[in-house]
């Protein structure tokens, strides 16, 4: 058994204590979809700015549980899926992505930063003015996290901070 279906069996006999009358059917027939949405909850490419997101998961017990209809294919959790203003959806293959246009924008002192350290340079060139406790909230880490790394960006001389802490803002070295 692997770890979508144990997960399946946990959430269905979880739901029955709550109440819910739930048979294996609904996994069954979206096991698939099921699966893919245990992986984008928890699948991050901080590089390409991609979070994790639980929307398909919701999406999936709310039609389970509660009875709306959402549209549970696998292709709309495809990282490149998009809506476009008439409502429909179209996927494509030769979109941009986001880690090309990083790479442009971060120094050549770069190639060999960790993805965590990335993640750093993104929101401090996004935001010179950041503080570390913003950078953490927007990384999802810890501001101590935050400082260690960007004491390695500095002692890399990759960044510096100019004009102290309060009032300072990041610079490119």
């Amino acid at each position: 058994m692997g770890f979508a279906e144990c997960t399946a069996v946990f959430m269905i006999k979880y739901l029955r204590t709550l109440g819910f009358n739930v048979v294996n059917d609904v996994f069954a027939e979206n096991s698939w979809y099921f699966r893919n949405a245990l992986v984008r909850a928890n699948y991050s490419d901080l590089i390409a700015g991609i979070s994790e997101t639980t929307l398909y998961l919701e999406r999936f017990f709310r039609s389970m549980l509660l009875g709306e209809e959402h549209d549970l294919r696998n292709r709309i959790m495809h990282v490149d899926w998009e809506k476009v203003a008439d409502d429909t959806s179209v996927q494509s293959a030769n979109k941009p992505t986001q880690s090309a246009k990083l790479g442009d924008e971060l120094p050549p002192k770069c190639k060999n930063c960790t993805l965590e350290e990335v993640a750093v340079l993104r929101i401090m060139h996004e935001n010179p003015s950041a503080t570390q406790k913003e950078i953490a909230t927007a990384i999802g880490k810890s501001e101590r996290t935050v400082k260690s790394i960007t004491v390695v960006l500095q002692e890399k001389l990759i960044v510096k901070r100019v004009n102290g802490r309060r009032n300072g803002y990041w610079e490119f070295i």
